[in-house]
């Protein structure tokens, strides 16, 4: 696809991904000053651009900018094949379109930020230019571009639902309460409703968006605020559909990750995992194997513990090659009230949870989609059906067999790139502590 290029912007400047086709021209590029390394009689200048970094040279005569000032450079692409990208910019002028008004308080211009987590997240406005840090962001988009690109070729449509709500879609007490002109309502927990409402309007829908949990919870795994991937599909026959659409999905992002992200694939020192077919193991079989194994008693029959993820995530790589393995039929009193109860076992239901190297990323299920069925659900439940009067409409006129996920965006980059804790991929995290920068 040929880039839309306006006349006015950027005149004389190319981008530096272009820079191999302009040898032996004197060209004008943007960025920020990343490092200035001075030797004897000349000085490499590399200049952070939005996704690399290109290393410049310029005599000793020529004054440089302190670091991390922005500028316009007039340089010659020169070529040099000792250079990894097969030429070198030497600088013949430099224009300052900004100076930083003091030192940072951090290091960045080094393969790593080498601080506290910390530290890390209260400069975060600094701390993202880092190469590596930024690349982390960088593969994250392609992600979701990726998440996006599949599903659209799946016919799915992209809906945009409310984050102010009148009820939770989960139940419990870990929703953010507002005033909302004198109503009482609240942040979402997820679109759960809606995009199950939304099933009977396209048969398939996705959003990727916020959602809010006022969990209080002080862990590496968990966020009050992060981005879920959901999905949703019509008539389906079976639960085992929608696993079989993530696996595609996720096939498909390796491959998109692959072909298009080579860079900070690179930066980053990831290879990304290969996905042929992934391994299905019921809760209970689960609960067994992880015993049996590790000489373990199960503590509790209706709950994965975080250890027990992690065991089971190990004893499926070891037996089958998988580092992912779906967990399906959760008892029902763990799933909520929409949840499709097995028809042969009601304490079941036709659930799962997909597991990535030790930690759940994605939930989904098929959900009841009968009027009478899911009334009488709630009812067991000890609900008040007239609350959700909203929700049953679409019950009320019917709906067609549905089921869909979410997936936690930034516990699947974490565990990618082999982070054990789910703020190293946030790009500024809410949890109990951190409500700033």
């Amino acid at each position: 696809m040929e880039k839309f290029k306006n006349e006015n912007i950027g005149i004389n400047e190319v981008e530096a991904e272009e820079l191999a086709g302009h040898i032996g021209e004197v060209v004008r590029l943007h960025g920020s000053i990343y490092k200035i390394r001075k030797m004897k009689s000349f000085s490499f200048v590399l200049l952070r651009t939005k996704r690399d970094v290109v290393q410049c040279v310029t005599s000793k005569d020529l004054e440089i900018p302190m670091e991390e000032s922005c500028v316009i450079l007039s340089a010659k692409v020169v070529e040099d094949n000792r250079s990894r990208v097969g030429y070198e910019l030497q600088i013949e002028t430099i224009e300052v379109l900004s100076s930083p008004q003091e030192i940072a308080p951090i290091v960045i211009n080094q393969k790593i930020v080498d601080t506290s987590i910390e530290n890390l997240l209260d400069f975060r406005p600094i701390t993202l230019r880092n190469e590596k840090e930024r690349a982390i962001f960088k593969l994250q988009e392609g992600i979701c571009r990726a998440f996006r690109e599949f599903l659209y070729r799946e016919n799915f449509t992209e809906i945009h639902t409310p984050k102010i709500v009148q009820s939770g879609a989960e139940g419990g007490a870990n929703i953010f309460k507002l005033d909302y002109f004198g109503q009482e309502a609240y942040l979402a927990q997820s679109p759960q409703f809606y995009k199950l409402m939304m099933a009977g309007v396209f048969e398939r829908v996705f959003e990727i968006a916020p959602v809010f949990r006022a969990e209080k919870h002080d862990t590496s795994r968990h966020l009050n605020e992060y981005t879920s991937v959901d999905f949703e599909m019509g008539f389906i026959s079976s639960f085992r559909e929608i696993m079989e659409m993530e696996t595609a999905m996720l096939q498909y992002t390796m491959k998109y990750l692959a072909e298009n992200y080579e860079k900070e694939l690179t930066l980053l020192n990831l290879t990304l995992p290969v996905i042929e077919k992934i391994p299905s193991v019921t809760f209970r079989e689960a609960k067994v194997k992880v015993a049996e194994a590790y000489k373990r008693t199960v503590k509790d029959w209706e709950d994965f513990e975080p250890e027990e993820e992690k065991l089971l995530s190990a004893l499926i790589l070891q037996e089958t090659g998988s580092e992912f393995v779906f967990v399906t039929h959760y008892p029902s009193e763990k799933r909520p009230f929409y949840a499709m109860e097995n028809k042969d076992n009601p304490n079941e239901t036709e659930s799962f949870d997909l597991l990535f190297r030790g930690l759940e990323i994605t939930t989904g299920g098929q959900r009841i989609h009968d009027y009478q069925e899911q009334v009488a659900k709630m009812q067991r439940k000890g609900m008040n059906v007239q609350l959700f009067e909203s929700y049953l409409m679409m019950h009320k006129h019917g709906m067609p067999p549905h089921g869909g996920l979410g997936l936690g965006l930034e516990r699947f980059t974490a565990r990618l790139l082999g982070y054990e804790n789910v703020r190293y991929t946030t790009l500024f995290p809410r949890d109990i502590k951190r409500l700033v920068p």
